[in-house]
C-alpha cells in the first residue's frame, strides 16, 4: 500500500519542479513510511510536431510484498515505460508466469513489475487483467502517453485536475494542494451532494476543477488530449437462474479462493473482527487456510448500544484465533482535527472514528488486515433493504400504504438514533414517493426539503441545476430491470461502497500505515453475487441467506441470528452532553455565519431540537460540524 502523485505537462510554464514534487510526495508519507521515489523528465521539443511532454512521478511505499525489490517508480528494461502504483494485485503470480512464457524477464518479485510488462503486451487493456485494489499511473514515453487507472470497486483513491497544458494527479487531495497555483474554490454542487450522502460522490471533489477518477475507469492524456472512460461495465440487469445447490458450491469456491489470495504477504497479517457475520466469516475462512492462529482485532466502547466486543470474543474463542481487544473512550474533541486533516474533504460518516481507532491499534501488531466490507451490498444485509422490500409489498396495497404514510406518525416525539420508532417514522414519511426517491430519502442525511430550509438565499442562487438524486438514480438504473431490493443493493455497491466505506477505510487505515484488504470485493465474486436471483440472498425481510447456506457450519448459530449493529459511536449522546458547547460555538459563531452557506436560524433550530430531544439530528449536526471544521483547515487563509 502506498501513495502516488505526479503530473504531465505540454506547457513548459506549467512544469512541476523537483522541490514541488518532493512536497507532493512527502505529504503522503503516512501512506508509505518505508521508502520514497521520484522520476522526472523535462519537456523537450523533438520537432514542431512531436513535443515530448514533461513528466513527474512521486511515490511513497508501504512495503508488503518483495520488501527489498519493490522500489518505485519502476520501469521496463529500456526505461520507456514507468509505473507508480498504490495497492495490491492478487493474481500477479499467474500473470507473471504468463508474461515469462511470452519472453519477459523480471528483476524483482513485486506485483508492480507485472503491471509494467503487462502494459507492454496489452496496452490500455492491461487494467482488465488485474484482480486487485489499485490506483496507478503509467508513463509511456514512446507514445507520449500518461495512463491513470483505478480498480473496479474504488478501493483505492485517485484524484486529478485537468488544466490547460497540464494534468496533475495524486492519491489524496492534499498532495495536489502542495502545488502553489492550484486554487481552493469550493464546488457548491459538491456541498449539496455532501449534505445529501455524507460524502462527496465521484466524480466530484469538494474543490472546483479537481475530480475523482471513478471506480472501474481509466484516464489517458496523450498529445494534449484527455479522455476518461470505463474499462469495467458490469451488466447488473443480467440475472442467472441458479439452483441453491449450484449457487452454494460456486460461492464456497469463489470466497475461499478470494480469502486465500488476500492472505499473501511478506509482513505480519491479521483481520478486523467486529463479531458481525461478514468479518466473522472471513476470519473463519482465514483460520481454516492458516497453519497457526490468525491475529484478530476488535474495538469496544463504554456505551452498550455501540459495543460488539462480546460477539467478537465469542467468535474468536470458537475459531481459536489470537484475539486482541481494545476498549476506548472516543475523544471527539481530540480526534476531530485528525480526521479533518486526513480526510481532505468533508466526510460525515461518524464510523470513521472507530475505524480510526481500530486501525491505529491493529497497526501496532500487523501491517495487513482483512475486513468484511462489501458483504452487505452483495448479499443484501443492510436493515434498510427490509424497508425496500416492505414498501414494495405496500405498493400493491394502496389503501394500506396511505394509512402507514399518514402524517400522524411524524407527530410522535423524537427517538434515539437506532430506535425502532425512529426507523418507523423515516419509513412512513416517504412512502408516497417512487421507489428510487424513497430510498434516497431513507439514506440521505439532509433530504431535499431539509436542505432547502437550511440553505441561505445566496447559496441557493449559487447552486447549479444539478440534482444530487441523479447520482443514485444512475446507479439504480444499471439494475433497473431487477427487483427493488437487488437494484438498491447494487446501487449501494457502486455509490455508497466506494464513496463512503472504501474512503473511510482507506484514509483511516493509511493514516496509520495499515493495509486493509476486502475479500468480498474480488470482481469475480462481485459479478457472481450481482447475477443471483434475489430470493437466494434475501427473503421475507432477511438477507445473507446464501452465505448462511454455504458457510453456516463455520460460525456459532447465534452469530448468524443476531441483528446487525453497525460500527458507530454515540454522536446523538455527544451533542447533548460532551459536545453540546462545541457544536454551538463552532456552528453559530461569526466565522461560520459569514460564509453565507446556511440560515443561522435553521442551524440554531437543529441544535435546539436535538439538545431538547425533540428530534434526533445527530448525523446532520455531525455533517455540519465536520464541514465547518474542514473549511477552517483547508480553505481559510493559513
Amino acid at each position: 500500500m502506498c501513495g502516488i502523485t505526479g503530473a504531465i505537462w505540454t506547457d513548459p510554464e506549467r512544469a512541476i519542479d523537483a522541490a514541488t514534487l518532493r512536497r507532493m510526495t512527502d505529504v503522503l508519507r503516512h501512506r508509505g513510511p518505508d521508502d520514497d521515489g521520484h522520476y522526472e523528465s523535462q519537456f523537450s521539443l523533438r520537432s514542431p510536431y512531436e513535443p515530448m511532454p514533461g513528466v513527474a512521478l512521486g511515490f511513497r511505499r508501504l512495503s508488503i510484498i518483495d520488501l527489498a525489490g519493490g522500489h518505485q517508480p519502476m520501469s521496463n528494461e529500456d526505461g520507456s515505460v514507468w509505473v507508480v502504483f498504490n495497492g495490491e494485485i492478487y493474481n500477479f503470480a499467474r500473470l507473471r508466469r504468463r508474461l515469462e512464457g511470452a519472453g519477459h524477464c523480471f528483476r524483482t518479485d513485486s506485483d508492480t513489475e507485472v503491471i509494467v510488462h503487462l502494459y507492454e503486451d496489452e496496452g490500455l487493456e492491461c487494467l482488465s487483467h488485474l484482480n486487485g485494489m489499485f490506483a496507478l499511473a503509467i508513463w509511456d514515453a514512446n507514445r507520449r502517453r500518461l495512463v491513470l487507472g483505478r480498480d473496479r470497486l474504488g478501493q483505492k483513491p485517485l484524484v486529478y485536475r485537468r488544466e490547460p497544458g497540464r494534468l496533475i494527479f495524486a492519491s489524496e487531495l492534499k498532495s495536489l494542494l502542495e502545488i502553489p497555483d492550484v486554487p481552493r474554490e469550493l464546488d457548491s454542487a459538491a456541498i449539496d451532494e455532501y449534505l445529501t450522502y455524507q460524502y462527496v460522490p465521484h466524480p466530484r471533489t469538494i474543490f472546483q476543477g479537481i475530480q475523482k477518477l471513478p471506480p472501474g475507469h481509466r484516464a489517458v492524456f496523450q498529445d494534449g488530449r484527455f479522455e476518461v472512460a470505463p474499462y469495467w461495465e458490469p451488466d447488473f440487469n443480467d440475472e442467472r437462474p441458479l439452483s441453491a445447490a449450484d449457487a452454494t458450491a460456486q460461492l464456497q469456491t469463489l470466497l475461499d479462493e478470494s480469502v486465500r489470495m488476500r492472505m499473501r504477504a511478506d509482513v505480519p497479517l491479521g483481520a478486523f473482527l467486529s463479531g458481525g457475520v461478514d468479518s466473522s466469516l472471513l476470519v473463519a475462512l482465514m483460520q481454516r487456510a492458516a497453519a497457526e492462529p490468525i491475529r484478530t482485532f476488535s474495538i469496544g466502547f463504554p456505551v452498550a448500544a455501540y459495543d460488539e466486543t462480546k460477539y467478537a470474543r465469542q467468535v474468536a474463542e470458537h475459531l481459536g484465533t489470537e484475539h486482541h481487544e481494545f476498549q476506548v473512550t472516543p475523544e471527539a474533541v481530540e480526534i476531530l482535527p485528525k480526521l479533518v486533516w486526513n480526510y481532505d474533504e468533508p466526510f460525515a460518516d461518524s464510523s470513521a472514528i472507530p475505524t480510526w481507532y481500530v486501525s491505529q491499534m491493529t497497526r501496532e501488531q500487523v501491517t495487513v488486515a482483512l475486513s468484511g466490507d462489501g458483504g452487505d451490498e452483495l448479499f443484501a444485509g443492510y436493515p434498510r433493504y427490509r424497508a425496500i422490500w416492505l414498501s414494495s409489498l405496500l405498493d400493491g396495497a394502496p389503501l394500506l400504504r396511505s394509512l402507514v404514510a399518514a402524517p400522524l406518525w411524524q407527530r410522535l416525539p423524537g427517538a434515539r438514533q437506532k430506535s425502532l420508532l425512529r426507523r418507523a417514522k423515516r419509513f412512513a414519511e416517504v412512502l408516497a414517493k417512487p421507489p428510487q426517491r424513497r430510498y434516497l430519502d431513507w439514506i440521505a442525511i439532509f433530504n431535499e426539503t431539509r436542505r432547502a430550509a437550511l440553505y441561505s438565499d445566496a447559496f441557493l442562487e449559487q447552486l447549479p441545476d444539478a440534482d444530487p438524486f441523479h447520482f443514485l438514480q444512475h446507479a439504480w438504473e444499471r439494475a433497473g430491470k431487477r427487483d427493488h431490493v437487488t437494484a438498491a443493493s447494487l446501487a449501494d455497491l457502486t455509490t455508497y461502497l466506494p464513496g463512503d466505506l472504501m474512503t473511510k477505510v482507506d484514509i483511516a487505515s493509511m493514516a496509520h500505515s495499515l493495509e486493509v484488504r476486502q475479500p468480498f470485493l474480488d470482481y469475480r465474486l462481485v459479478a457472481f453475487a450481482a447475477s443471483l436471483p434475489c430470493e437466494l440472498k434475501f427473503r421475507y425481510g432477511h438477507g445473507k441467506r446464501l452465505l448462511r447456506r454455504a458457510f453456516g457450519d463455520l460460525l456459532p448459530a447465534d452469530i448468524w441470528r443476531r441483528p446487525k449493529m453497525g460500527f458507530g459511536v454515540p454522536v446523538d449522546h455527544w451533542f447533548r452532553h460532551e459536545l453540546s458547547d462545541l457544536v454551538r460555538d463552532v456552528l453559530l459563531d461569526e466565522t461560520a455565519r459569514q460564509r453565507g452557506l446556511f440560515r443561522p436560524a435553521a442551524v440554531e433550530q437543529l441544535i435546539a431540537e436535538h439538545q431538547s430531544e425533540q428530534f434526533d439530528h445527530a448525523y446532520r449536526l455531525w455533517a455540519l460540524l465536520f464541514l465547518e471544521l474542514w473549511q477552517r483547515e483547508w480553505v481559510d487563509p493559513q
